[in-house]
């Protein structure tokens, strides 16, 4: 890829790290498709091409305190952690805020790093459906700890079963991507190009004329334009271009969200 790269400046790879893909990206289909060729024919290297996933996220829109308890003895030495967990929703983009309202020692300074790393560590992997989760605040405001059988390691599985029970207890859902979308289009074509985004669960922004032709400023969710290069080139006779910039996540229609944690289910039981 590095040496494809140098030959030709218009093709971009960049790892996704949230779907943890290879993002190949160029001047249109028939460019990808090209290089993917040559890679083949130069170098002797076959990909596997697909639709890139889609980057969802989970967050909440409920609060919820509860208590997690981790307790095991094998003989010796055991483990155990105890915490109380606060967990309620922040604004959307604000991500994560860790909060330390331990009084008395209940539980003592050295494990509270373990809890907010047992929290960290579960929102990575995420609750409903395996993605990551944004936007809530945790308040740890009270626990109880053992003076043998407490453990860093204790108190990180402690607070990470109780958030993930906590996420499921306050109202989770999960988020999706979306563009702005700018498709130039000629006037021919304005209906069924609007027609078309309406169909996609796009919000159609505004139009502009530009020298005989429009551009439809709309938003849509990346879901349904993972394909829409070739669409878009087969309803308007490939006279019509469009460019696209993330904007910001929205929440996903319940009944949609439904399929999306069905299809991460299913990926897991394979796995």
């Amino acid at each position: 890829m590095a040496r494809l790269l140098e030959e030709d400046p218009s093709i971009h790879v960049k790892r996704d790290e949230a779907t943890r893909e290879n993002i190949l990206s160029g001047m249109g289909q028939q460019h990808i498709e090209v290089t993917l060729e040559r890679l083949k024919l130069k170098f002797g290297v076959e990909v596997e091409m697909r639709v890139p996933k889609v980057a969802y996220k989970e967050t909440i829109k409920g609060k919820t305190s509860l208590q997690s308890r981790y307790k095991k003895q094998t003989g010796g030495r055991g483990q155990f952690g105890d915490v109380w967990l606060e967990v309620e929703p922040l604004a959307r983009g604000e991500e994560f805020e860790f909060v330390d309202k331990i009084v008395g020692g209940v539980v003592p300074r050295q494990y509270i790093p373990a809890v907010e790393k047992g929290v960290r560590e579960a929102m990575t992997e995420g609750v409903l459906a395996g993605y990551p989760v944004t936007d809530v605040r945790v308040t740890l405001f009270d626990g109880s700890y053992h003076t043998v059988d407490s453990s860093e390691m204790a108190f990180k599985i402690a607070a990470s079963m109780g958030f993930k029970k906590a996420f499921l207890d306050s109202n989770p859902i999960l988020l999706e991507p979306i563009v702005n979308l700018e498709v130039t289009v000629p006037d021919d074509f304005m209906g069924a190009v609007i027609g078309d985004l309406n169909s996609r669960r796009g919000k159609v922004m505004g139009m502009d004329p530009k020298g005989g032709v429009q551009v439809v400023k709309a938003q849509v969710p990346m879901a349904e334009i993972l394909s829409y290069a070739p669409d878009l080139r087969s309803m308007t006779e490939g006279r019509a271009f469009f460019t696209l910039s993330f904007s910001h996540y929205e929440e996903v229609p319940a009944h949609l969200a439904q399929k999306v944690i069905e299809e991460s289910g299913r990926k897991k039981e394979k796995e």
